[in-house]
């Protein structure tokens, strides 16, 4: 037997590579997804089974008391609302701006567009903790202390948001803004109706993100707001854990519950989303 049979295939070597990616993918998911399969199950376990060493992963003696318990005691629906409204209202408002700011960075040409542009790039290089003072004391100064306008109003615009859409324009071609000026159509009208349109996948991607972001927030809203009635779910979940002794089952169950806004987001566009990764614009 000559040296070159005993040689292995390049594709059984192609073989033996893909199977230690997928194991390799598999325990990366497993440990992913390991802490929220312990919240989601948390939420359904007794108090002894959620101290219980070594971990019990799945209760023997499933209750409800831990959603009722979180949706009673915490006036769930008055905290999940205001999470909806300083989510939505700047998910709404960013994904406009980024797609219109976007969209002028990428195909009106103005003289210095390109230094605006980098001043976006800019300040993405801002650690988040560096703006905070400034911006509470700005607040402070608006007299928007203890009020959404706080939280919102800062939000209008999203770097990130305007670097993802000017990028995603760059795929598409002038020929085709080309072919609407010569219709004689007007610039607003060849954004609202030609191009926006195609900004669905890359609006898509975005808007998960900010809602995300958004929904998340605990920082910016806990130094902003004072008075309990107006505070975001995230917020109440942490009041509620330090106001009593903590009550793991009942603050799974809250976390729990507060995830299912952003599932159902992502489960709701993810066909736009994954369509984004593959669609680069028209050719032509």
């Amino acid at each position: 037997m000559t040296d070159r049979a005993l040689a292995p295939t390049k594709t059984s070597r192609g073989a033996w590579g893909q199977f230690a990616l997928y194991i390799v993918l598999t325990v990366g998911a497993i440990i992913s997804f390991a802490p929220f399969f312990w919240m989601i199950s948390s939420a359904f376990k007794q108090p002894a089974e959620i101290r219980a060493y070594p971990p019990v992963w799945i209760s023997r003696n499933p209750t409800m008391d831990n959603i009722i318990k979180i949706w009673g005691e915490l006036d769930f629906s008055l905290y999940f609302r205001n999470s909806l409204i300083l989510s939505i209202t700047p998910t709404v408002i960013i994904l406009f701006t980024s797609a219109l700011v976007g969209y002028v960075l990428a195909k009106v040409r103005f003289p210095g567009s390109n230094i605006v542009f980098l001043s976006v790039l800019a300040t993405m290089m801002i650690p988040y903790p560096v703006t905070l003072i400034p911006r509470f004391q700005m607040m402070i100064w608006f007299g928007w202390m203890d009020s959404y306008r706080a939280i919102i109003i800062p939000g209008f615009y999203s770097s990130f948001g305007i670097f993802l859409v000017r990028q995603f324009m760059d795929s598409i071609p002038d020929d085709l803004l080309d072919a609407g000026r010569i219709d004689g159509a007007a610039e607003l009208r060849i954004f609202l109706q030609l191009i926006l349109p195609l900004m669905k996948p890359v609006l898509a991607a975005l808007g998960i993100f900010q809602f995300m972001w958004s929904w998340n927030d605990f920082l910016w809203p806990l130094l902003i707001l004072n008075t309990q009635d107006k505070f975001s779910l995230p917020l109440a979940i942490a009041a509620f854990t330090s106001e009593n002794i903590v009550d793991y089952g009942a603050t799974m169950a809250g976390a729990a519950i507060s995830v299912a806004p952003v599932l159902i987001v992502f489960l709701f566009l993810q066909k736009y989303f994954v369509s984004g990764v593959a669609m680069t614009g028209i050719k032509g």
